[in-house]
């Protein structure tokens, strides 16, 4: 089978478009024929050895921690899951990910896949939709009637958490370029601020419960942003390279976000999706051979959106 795949730490330069042996599912386990994988920053950090740490992964290693697909073989113990069902999964961030026509996911991380947007676009959804779903729900504790600003929406996780904190009865004041400002306005923020243009610290001038921060900002700008919440509230910040920001004395507190895999959540958002509440965005499809220069474009800071990525068809 087909598989992009690096045998060092580097560049993007360093992956490579290559033949290797479809695997083969263990006990617990599933194979699915891949009908898509999407591109996260995260695939540029492991792929560049910056997260050895936190994710050590054996050489050569497949990216693509999102995958979408149909079940070909079962594992040894394995029910509840049929060869030919269309699941979805945020797979092990350590494993060999959907970069490639096949792959192996545990069975307990998946989920089935929407029914009501093509299954390969469903690639786009899990990474992110957990992220936005943890960071707002399982860490933000966000409920009806709060404030709530989204810092750096114009990005994938953004139009999902805009979308989940409206639907949750949040005002939602979110934070985005002109080129993602429409966007964001139509995936349900109440406020949107160009923030090329206008200090957040400044336009909001009313007290939120919840920050969410998901933008690469100085540090300053960072810790700026525990000066808008309540006593009381918090700030969920997803780059994690920077330590979310907390104040004491006022009951604020810092949350730095891990996203976890959950099956369980991602049913609930393709539930949302079926149901017509939640709206799937995919800026792009590509071939798997052109994912190589999708993590260029990501390196080079120019790629926009979501990147869906289609292995060959047979």
């Amino acid at each position: 089978m087909k598989a992009v795949r690096f045998h060092e730490y580097g560049e993007p330069g360093v992956l490579r478009y290559e033949d290797v042996e479809q695997p083969v599912p263990g006990a617990g386990e599933v194979r699915i024929r891949v009908a898509a994988t999407s591109f996260n920053s995260v695939d540029g950090n492991i792929r560049g050895g910056f997260m050895r740490g936190p994710i050590p992964v054996v050489l050569p290693h497949t990216p693509g921690i999102d995958v979408a697909g149909t079940v070909d073989a079962l594992g040894e113990g394995v029910d509840g899951i049929e060869v030919g069902e269309d699941v979805i999964g945020f797979l092990p961030m350590d494993g060999d990910g959907a970069a490639a026509e096949y792959v192996i996911a545990p069975a307990g991380i998946l989920a089935k896949a929407p029914k009501s947007v093509p299954l390969p676009d469903s690639a786009a959804l899990p990474v992110v939709g957990l992220t936005a779903w943890q960071a707002l729900f399982d860490h933000g504790k966000l409920e009806a009637g709060q404030r709530v600003l989204v810092n750096g929406a114009g990005g994938a996780v953004g139009g999902y958490a805009v979308q989940l904190a409206r639907r949750a009865g949040a005002h939602v004041i979110a934070t985005a370029s002109p080129r993602s400002g429409e966007a964001v306005k139509s995936a349900g923020a109440d406020e949107v601020i160009d923030h090329t243009t206008t200090r957040v610290t400044e336009a909001v001038t009313e007290p939120v419960d919840v920050v969410l921060n998901l933008a690469p900002v100085d540090p300053a700008e960072l810790a700026a942003l525990v000066t808008l919440v309540r006593p009381g509230g918090v700030v969920v910040n997803t780059t994690v390279w920077m330590p979310a920001p907390a104040d004491e004395e006022r009951g604020v507190r810092g949350v730095d976000l891990f996203v976890r895999s959950d099956a369980e959540q991602l049913t609930q958002l393709v539930a949302l999706i079926d149901g017509g509440e939640l709206r799937v965005d995919v800026a792009r499809r590509v071939p798997l051979a052109e994912l190589p220069a999708v993590h260029a474009e990501a390196a080079a800071g120019t790629l926009a959106g979501k990147v869906v990525v289609l292995p060959p068809t047979a």
